[in-house]
């Protein structure tokens, strides 16, 4: 079969590899109109009309961005249905008459109007236009079967002379570029690999020293021998070194043969032309397409079922399951497993030398038990032991059929996706042993990797779980035990990536990459990860901006670091260590009420969206808490109760009430602050012995207890929170101190229970704004001006 090939690599690629990020890339290549030149002795029905309408020679005109596969042509494709006309011009090379087939539709590409129907008679060679008329229309289905002479004979044989160089039908030809003709080069495609073979088109092929067909280029990426003015030229110009390509005389094979087709008047147009073409993931090398002997996974039988149980996965985000992943799943093609490589997984096959009997091994044990056969049948060495299974040592290992014959390895080796999809069992070396720990861990709960792993690893993990459910009774069990429909994850984050401040991305070259090692030395790795997470969702791109990240750093971690320093400070000059009884919540004061209350709230929403993989939104109003409520409210308002001298019930609420959202908060920061987590609840712990656990990550994580919530307390305090900010905005934009008193404000109020509201918080409305009043107004036509400002944009849409 054809496949994509890598002659840098010496080995095939499968599909998905073909498909990882930056494998296609944009390439400025020769492209050629070739000329091929019609025989005028033969039997069709179309031959004797088109030479009797032609000035000069009869040609077929087709287009390549290949020019190295046009020695290996040996059909021409048409459409059936697509219009094509004859044209009488005169090549603008060899300034030769000519007559030429192509696409109506394609025929204003390579003509000028103005020189439709000029004079014939007085055109002279360079000038720049060119006189041409069309003679004739046909379908396509008429050139059906229309001979030609073989473009660059360099090697023939009596197959090729009967069956081939001939026009032939192909579903896939259209008129959107080219000539609206194909040229087909059987060796070096898939489309013309199977057209040719339905059209009983043979290959162009040669002869290697073991005797056995193979195409026009080596697997080096070379023109055999036998293209005798090009041998052993590099078919792409990046297979050559840069010492050779900077040498002044060189020349890409490619402008090679169009010079060569130009001298010989064989081409129509030669241009260069910008187009996408796959390179090799590993050696950044052009790939090529290539008949190969490979084996493959035969992945499109379960192509339905991978694209069900793909809806049963949560994606994050879901777009990459439904779109990039799912997309990927509908159109899959089956998986081409073999490498021609020398490190890596042998293939366990063996096979006859003429390639009948085959066998595939499934364990070492097998293997063993199967060398001991081939022993005893003398077909390999007494006392020969199998102690490497890689290269070069399988390879000594001959079995034997059941006939009684030799069977060799095959030489190939499993594509390195399928290790990384076999992950889940080669860890815990099922299904030879640890079935139960398998069973434990298996499906994962959660994986994550780049969003160029959905036709990588988050590929091979699916398609192997899945074709395993059908195949393997031991994974049937397991998947009905456990309510598994054959899934490998159960929940998947799909990263972006990391851009510059500006949103580029990063480049050693363009200087703007930022050096994590360095980063995480001089900020710690707890604060680059939280700004990572807090700056935008994990499947997102992040503008990383190092100031931002020294921000978090001082305001959260520093703002905590600040408040359990506070803490510890009063805590040990009043010897606190929670060893005094637990003051009840209904007696502590409303303000530990309501940081209690709010803190429960926090340990609910924080636990659900970590559940839900939306770290974003946990460290966000983690953040939210210790910034807006904790710190700058709880903390503030509270000082005064730790300075006291006394031991009271409500110093000791306080102590009590701090130490719980110390605690509390160290548990939830924990997923995403490590160290900080442990270090804060590791100090914190070793004091009271509240907690039997050496380590924050084996706590017990926060739960929710509705016992704790006070939500009316809740919208009371927001209240005061709100007020005072307002009034403090306006003090701001007044340029009145808060150091100034105000007899009062007024505020308008939407009813009575909204007053009341209010009145529960008033006096600390008053305290923290330096009020001496608040009046309620009902009426505020006077005080509150609404302005219109049109939304430009969306008008500018509908009126212009």
């Amino acid at each position: 079969t054809i496949q994509p090939y890598s002659p840098k690599a010496g080995t095939g690629l499968s599909s998905h590899e073909l498909n990882q990020p930056g494998t296609y890339r944009m390439l400025k290549d020769t492209s050629i109109v070739a000329q091929f030149h019609v025989k005028q002795d033969q039997e069709h029905a179309l031959a004797q009309q088109l030479f009797a309408n032609a000035e000069g020679d009869l040609a077929i005109l087709a287009w390549t961005t290949t020019p190295w596969t046009l020695p290996s042509n040996s059909a021409l494709a048409v459409g059936e249905k697509v219009e094509y006309v004859q044209v009488n011009t005169f090549n603008q090379y060899t300034y030769a008459p000519v007559s030429v087939v192509l696409a109506k539709e394609l025929v204003k590409k390579y003509f000028k109007p103005e020189a439709e129907n000029a004079s014939f008679a007085d055109y002279k060679g360079g000038d720049k236009l060119i006189p041409w008329a069309i003679k004739n229309s046909f379908k396509g289905k008429e050139l059906v079967g229309l001979k030609y002479h073989q473009l660059m004979p360099y090697v023939t044989n009596a197959d090729l002379e009967q069956n081939a160089f001939r026009v032939i039908a192909g579903d896939f030809v259209t008129t959107e570029d080219g000539t609206g003709i194909v040229h087909i080069a059987p060796t070096f495609g898939a489309d013309d690999f199977r057209v040719a073979k339905d059209n009983g088109v043979p290959p162009v092929m040669v002869k290697d020293e073991a005797g056995k067909d193979v195409p026009l280029v080596d697997k080096q990426g070379r023109l055999v021998a036998e293209v005798a003015d090009f041998p052993l030229y590099y078919v792409k110009e990046e297979y050559y070194s840069d010492e050779d390509r900077a040498k002044p005389d060189f020349k890409p094979t490619d402008v090679l043969i169009a010079i060569k087709l130009k001298e010989d008047n064989k081409a129509f147009d030669v241009k260069k032309y910008e187009h996408s073409y796959p390179h090799c993931w590993r050696t950044d090398k052009p790939v090529l397409y290539y008949p190969l002997d490979s084996w493959f996974i035969k992945t499109t039988v379960l192509k339905d079922k991978m694209a069900a149980l793909n809806k049963t996965i949560n994606w994050k985000p879901e777009s990459t399951g439904t779109g990039r992943f799912g997309n990927w799943l509908e159109n899959l093609v089956d998986w081409n497993l073999s490498r021609s490589r020398y490190w890596g997984t042998p293939l366990p096959i063996w096979r006859e030398e003429n390639g009948g009997e085959e066998r595939c091994i499934g364990s070492i044990e097998e293997l063993n038990t199967e060398i001991a056969k081939s022993i005893a049948a003398g077909n390999m060495p007494a006392g020969f032991v199998i102690e490497d299974m890689h290269r070069p040592y399988v390879d000594d290992v001959i079995l034997t059929s059941s006939t009684g014959k030799k069977m060799f390895r095959e030489p190939d080796l499993i594509d390195v996706w399928f290790d990384s999809g076999a992950m889940p069992y080669a860890q815990w070396h099922f299904p030879f042993e640890n079935k139960d720990e398998f069973k434990n861990a298996y499906p994962a709960d959660f994986i994550a990797e780049g969003v160029d792993q959905t036709r990588g690893w988050f590929f091979t993990l699916h398609a192997i779980a899945v074709m395993l459910s059908e195949s393997s009774e031991e994974i049937k069990a397991i998947n009905e035990a456990i309510g598994n429909g054959g899934i490998a994850f159960k929940n998947v984050v799909s990263n972006g990536l990391v851009l510059d401040k500006n949103g580029n991305k990063m480049s050693k070259r363009l200087g703007n990459a930022t050096d994590p090692f360095e980063t995480i030395e001089q900020h710690s790795a707890d604060a680059t990860r939280w700004y990572m997470i807090s700056n935008a969702s994990p499947w997102d791109n992040l503008k990383f901006n190092i100031e931002g990240l020294d921000e978090v750093r001082r305001k959260f971690f520093g703002t905590l670091y600040n408040t359990y320093s506070f803490f510890a400070l009063y805590a040990n000059i009043d010897k606190f260590t929670y060893s005094e009884a637990e003051i009840a919540l209904n007696d502590r004061p409303e303000i530990d009420q309501w940081i209690i209350s709010l803190l429960n709230t926090l340990s609910r929403d924080v636990d659900a969206f970590y559940a839900d993989f939306e770290p974003t939104k946990a460290t966000r109003a983690i953040q939210d808490f210790v910034d807006a409520h904790f710190s700058n409210w709880y903390i503030r308002l509270s000082r005064r109760r730790f300075w006291r001298s006394d031991n009271s019930d409500d110093k000791l609420s306080a102590y009590q009430t701090l130490y719980t959202c110390l605690i509390t908060i160290s548990k939830l920061i924990a997923p995403v602050a490590p160290f900080f987590a442990e270090r804060l609840y590791n100090d914190l712990n070793k004091v009271t012995g509240k907690e039997d656990f050496e380590s924050v990550h084996l706590a017990y994580f926060p739960e929710y207890h509705t016992e704790l919530v006070n939500k009316k307390l809740e919208e009371r305090m927001q209240l005061a929170q709100d007020i005072s900010s307002l009034v403090l905005s306006l003090r701001k934009k007044m340029s009145i101190n808060v150091r100034q008193p105000l007899s009062k404000i007024l505020l308008p109020i939407l009813n009575k229970g909204f007053e009341h509201q209010v009145d529960q918080v008033k006096e600390l409305i008053l305290s923290e704004t330096n009020i001496k009043d608040i009046e309620y107004i009902t009426d505020a036509a006077g005080f509150i001006k609404k302005k219109i400002k049109p939304n430009f944009k969306a008008l500018g849409q509908k009126v212009g």
